[in-house]
């Protein structure tokens, strides 16, 4: 690999959102079934060509209780491909916690949004590179604009997405985990126009997530949005489309991936 061409390779990226120690899946946030076991399903995609693997414990915020470290410890030991944890982080003590229990990065979301001071102080004492924000954004009614939701998406903040990115980068996290209320579940392709509001405004890599029902849908967040990585987590659970399959379609279209060491 030629240098500097490692920042141009796009990354596939499965996401287990977990509530009570199992992985669920629902539509615009809501109307959570059941996908199985964190532990198991992590092991699968360790050897299925993920180039990430994202654990959200979604509920750990609402409930006011920290992540549940032993599933994080369990996970972690069947990964060898970096590995990103959220849900329930409000100190730097969470994130050395999470670290030390195996996380590669972490994901901070709603603590962010009530002390954007928390950005900087991870990112000082762990490196940019560990902090990802997480945003979940709702386009307004009047369509001006998205708006910034806190709570698992329960919450209005009332910010704007743009205002939000820009306010992230000069804290100083590493990358911005950018999800479409509106798309989350449907299937019917990521938010572009969101995506490339967020991308349009900040340098930091930016994961695209909410809405991928095809192939061709990560191709347009990565090529028209600009993405640099893309998320999904029912599609890849419910094996309707494999990973590798995925990133050999990209390939095919121009797209830099990592494929096995054969390929």
């Amino acid at each position: 690999m030629f240098e500097g061409q490692e920042m141009f390779i796009k990354r596939v990226i499965p996401c287990l959102d977990v509530h009570e120690g199992r992985v669920v899946k629902g539509v615009n946030f809501e109307n959570l079934k059941d996908a199985g076991d964190p532990v198991e399903i992590a092991a699968y995609y360790n050897q299925a060509g993920a180039d990430e693997l994202v654990l959200l414990d979604i509920s750990a915020t609402a409930e006011a209780r920290s992540i549940m470290l032993d599933i994080v410890e369990k996970v972690a030991e069947k990964l060898t491909i970096p590995f990103i944890v959220g849900g329930g982080i409000r100190t730097v003590d969470d994130v050395r916690d999470l670290l030390k229990a195996g996380a590669d990065k972490i994901s901070i979301n709603s603590a962010a949004i009530e002390n954007p001071q928390l950005i900087t102080e991870c990112a000082s004492r762990f490196g940019s590179q560990c902090v990802i924000v997480a945003v979940d954004a709702k386009k307004r009614e009047d369509a001006s604009g998205w708006d910034v939701y806190k709570d698992g998406g329960k919450v209005n903040t009332g910010m704007d997405i743009v205002q939000w990115a820009a306010l992230i980068e000069s804290q100083g996290a590493g990358e911005i985990l950018l999800t479409s209320m509106d798309c989350d579940g449907t299937k019917n392709g990521y938010d572009i126009e969101l995506l490339k509001a967020v991308t349009d405004t900040v340098r930091l890599p930016v994961i695209a997530s909410g809405g991928a029902g095809q192939m061709e849908h990560f191709y347009d967040a990565i090529e028209e949005g600009k993405a640099d990585a893309v998320l999904a987590a029912s599609l890849f659970h419910f094996r309707e489309i494999e990973i590798m399959e995925l990133k050999k379609y990209l390939k095919e279209r121009g797209i830099e991936v990592r494929m096995n060491e054969n390929e």
